[in-house]
């Protein structure tokens, strides 16, 4: 392989130590090697050579996964998709941008920014984090309620599949009905079926404005009452709705030295994002909202950003999650989702297991509840397998009680897989498992991972 395509491709060795790890903290083990593909082509010729030796492979993004799913288990070949990170297209008439798997979300952002649209895909990672991978995992993030998942935001892909087949679905209309909508088999399968290397994502308008305000709460209900009438009042432009249990919030402003702008001390905190197509009539529109929640008591205090840094620090405040999982270490982190009318007794049942049986444990709560997504992060877990397990069931029996999902946004990969079981059927599963043997007979594409 060396021979064939060259050290500038091919890395071996200790030079492939920094693709052996993704943000999971799972522990790492030997790569044969490291592919890093420039083109379609290029990848297509990798993975022919790969399908005809048997070779298994792992597909990775920018590696800022919670899963595990792009962690070597040993002398798989490792395919980064880091070079092939080109924006081809910028389309603002047809709202779309196309672009290789390989370009970071955020270049991406800013790009799409400085032609006057709005790229709505949008997590924490967007510094690192490639488009490939928020494909191949679905991503959420922070404008779910507004604008979707990836998923509802994707309109092309190219596929290239483990014997070095391309599939070419590059559509760029909102509307084509002409057969099977093949691209949904690989957003979100995790590199399982196929590897994305080039993606149309659709564009929405850029608001002129974000009217940005942290509230406090009384209980989750207030929340969840104060987001049906911000949703109501502000005709669906709502674009953020993050909320926040106090016990969150108290240790990530000691954690990131940050202060919240509330004097009051609250149970839930909700920071609320409205994008703004009209700025000056939108802006009196989000603060008469907040004016009449206060008044009806769903709200008890709240601050409104005034300047774009101003807003920057309310949303440090949430994403100080990143220093939490540093310093806290080493931390369980669960992403679920549950109906969002009952993301409170699901949280609080969830609390009540984890201080029955760790009463020393500190669980930290939030996340994007206006779309059903709610992070539960375990601090200063134990080391014992045994004990690890027995927190996940603690947390995991409480989802599956409610039919949620184990995954809302950070996928399967393999530290979710054991528990894939309380969010599908054996009937999803073993239709799961006949589509992987379909695709991928030889079983050589991110191999132990998803199912």
């Amino acid at each position: 392989m060396h021979a064939a395509f060259g050290a500038d491709q091919v890395l071996l060795g200790e030079a492939t130590e920094r693709y052996l790890h993704d943000w999971s903290g799972i522990g790492a083990k030997s790569a044969l090697a490291v592919l890093r593909p420039r083109s379609t082509e290029e990848l297509c010729a990798l993975m022919e050579l790969c399908h005809a030796h048997d070779q298994p492979v792992i597909p990775q993004g920018g590696l800022s996964g919670l899963v595990g799913g792009a962690v070597p288990r040993g002398g798989e070949v490792l395919v980064s998709l880091e070079r092939m990170n080109r924006i081809e297209k910028i389309d603002t008439e047809s709202g779309t941008v196309t672009v290789e798997a390989g370009a970071v979300l955020q270049n991406v952002q800013e790009a799409c920014r400085e032609a006057g649209a709005l790229l709505a895909i949008d997590l924490g990672a967007r510094g690192s984090c490639q488009i490939g991978g928020n494909v191949a995992t679905n991503a959420g993030g922070n404008r779910v309620i507004r604008y979707g998942t990836t998923r509802d935001l994707i309109l092309g892909l190219e596929v290239v599949l483990a014997d070095g087949t391309v599939l070419d679905m590059m559509n760029q209309m909102a509307k084509n009905n002409a057969g099977m909508d093949l691209k949904h088999l690989f957003i979100g399968s995790e590199g399982t079926l196929g590897i994305v290397s080039k993606v149309v994502v659709k564009l929405h308008p850029l608001p002129l404005r974000t009217c940005t305000a942290l509230v406090g709460t009384e209980s989750y209900a207030s929340a969840l009452t104060f987001l049906r009438q911000a949703q109501a009042s502000l005709s669906g432009q709502v674009s953020a709705f993050e909320i926040m249990w106090s016990d969150y919030l108290e240790i990530v402003s000691e954690t990131c030295a940050l202060r919240s702008p509330l004097d009051g001390d609250y149970p839930v905190y909700v920071l609320i994002d409205m994008h703004c197509g009209q700025p000056e009539t939108d802006a009196a529109r989000f603060q008469a909202m907040l004016e009449q929640a206060f008044q009806q008591g769903s709200i008890l205090d709240g601050a409104v950003a005034q300047s774009v840094a101003e807003a920057a620090s309310f949303w440090s405040l949430r994403d100080g999650i990143s220093e939490i999982l540093r310093d806290f270490a080493p931390t369980l982190n669960f992403d679920v989702s549950v109906p969002v009318a009952r993301i409170g007794e699901c949280a609080e049942h969830i609390r009540a297991n984890l201080k029955r049986d760790w009463p020393v444990l500190n669980a930290l709560f939030f996340g994007h509840v206006g779309d059903g997504n709610l992070h539960v992060v375990v601090c200063r877990v134990p080391n014992s397998p045994e004990e690890l397990e027995r927190v996940e069931k603690a947390v995991y029996s409480v989802v599956g009680r409610y039919r949620g999902s184990i995954s809302a946004e950070h996928g399967v990969g393999t530290l979710k897989k054991h528990w894939l079981a309380y969010s599908r059927t054996p009937a999803e599963l073993a239709l799961m498992r006949g589509l992987k043997k379909v695709l991928d007979p030889k079983g050589l594409l991110n191999p132990g991972k998803l199912i």
